[in-house]
This record gives C-alpha cells, structure tokens and sequence, in this order.
C-alpha cells in the first residue's frame, strides 16, 4: 500500500474542485430552493478513459419545449448554439464581460455563457429569436434598425435581450450606481442611467450614442 492510499483527508485537488465549484455556483445563481438538477455520471470506458455520460433536459426556448441530452458541463449558451440551433446569442468572451451572450431567463438577464444548461431545465428562456411575434419585431428591435443602433451587428442581440431586461428592471424600481434613491417605485431613465445600466453589454463599433437613443426611444423617455 502506497502513501496516497493511506491518506483518509480530502485530497489538495478535491478541495480546490470544491471551491472552485462553489464560487461558480455563487457567481451564476443558485438553483431554486427545493429544485432538483440532473445527476450527472463518469465512468471509465472500455479504454479506460474517463467519460461523462450526458444529462437529459428539457429547455422551454421561446415557448417551445426542446428535450436535449448535453454534457453536464455545457453551458446555456453552447446549448442554444450548437444543441438547438439558435444561433442569435453570440459567443464574444466566453468570460461574460461583454454581454453579447445575454438572454433572458424568466423575464430576467443573463450572460448565457456563464451558466450551466442544467440549471435551467424547466425555466422559460428568451432569446433574439423569440422577442418578434411573427413578423412584427419586438419594439426594442424596431428601435435599434430606426436609430442604426448597431454597425457590424455581432452585439445586437445581446444589447436588444439586455436593454428588455433592463426595462423591466427600471419598471420594478431596481436602482443602479447613479440613482439617486434606493426606494423609488419606479426609475426615470435618463441618458446616464441608460448607460450604466446598460455598461455591461459592450459595441466594439462603438455605436453607443444609437444605441442609447433606441432605448430612451422605446421607455417613452424622448
């Protein structure tokens, strides 16, 4: 028997797996109380190879129930892309400093690839490709094509998904850094507030300007 075997502790790696797991969790959200996730399995093949075996879910996209088996380790956004075809969310950072992965999950903002598929199954998702309704565009997207609220267009889908959230966000009363009080029912979206609320989805073309104009557009601020 070898040293290693010996050892009865928790191994330096497993830890550092475990905070590194629960730091994660932290910074993407929690499943909600009492939801079960899918269990994942790993076994070693006839090679000996370590494998993952995949989890089923069923992601509710744009009012449509899709049932996918995916590695456990997928995360929302290579889901929708590469899973269920729904190219619109683009991959920028892959870090979730640029926004153009942003979504919607239960009326709420996120950054796609900073979140596992397996946490939300069951969840009603929203991306670029459900806010028309048909062929009348969603208002936030016939304002970005008024203003010319983009230029080369690899950001727009995350900005239009995020300025909808965001909307609704000022509508409940959520303030920002540059409110100027933390209990009003509603928020007034000035240029300032547009822009702070919105500095989380980046335009390399630096279409800003538009983009905030659009936005100010469709709150009946102008």
């Amino acid at each position: 028997m070898n040293e290693d075997s010996q050892k009865t502790g928790p191994t330096r790696r497993a830890v550092l797996e475990s905070g590194a797991a629960a730091g994660f969790f932290l910074a993407t959200g929690l499943p909600a109380a009492g939801q079960q996730m899918p269990t994942a399995r790993d076994h070693d093949d006839d090679a000996g190879t370590r494998i993952v075996d995949p989890v089923e879910l069923t992601l509710n996209v744009n009012l449509r129930n899709y049932s996918v088996g995916v590695d456990p380790r997928t995360t929302l956004l290579d889901a929708l892309r590469n899973h269920l075809d729904l190219t619109g969310s683009k991959k920028g950072c892959d870090h979730g400093q640029c926004g153009a992965c942003t979504v919607l999950v239960n009326g709420q903002r996120i950054n796609s690839c900073l979140t596992l598929a397996a946490m939300h199954d069951g969840d009603a998702i929203t991306t670029i490709e459900g806010l028309a309704k048909g062929a009348a565009l969603h208002p936030m997207q016939a304002a970005f094509i008024a203003h010319d609220g983009f230029q080369c267009g690899y950001c727009t889908p995350g900005q239009i998904c995020s300025a909808v959230g965001m909307l609704q966000e000022a509508a409940a009363g959520w303030p920002s850094h540059v409110s100027e009080t933390l209990s009003s029912p509603s928020v007034s979206l000035t240029d300032a507030e547009i822009r702070e609320r919105m500095s989380g989805n980046i335009c390399r073309c630096s279409a800003y300007p538009n983009i905030v104009a659009a936005i100010r557009d469709v709150a009946g601020e102008v």
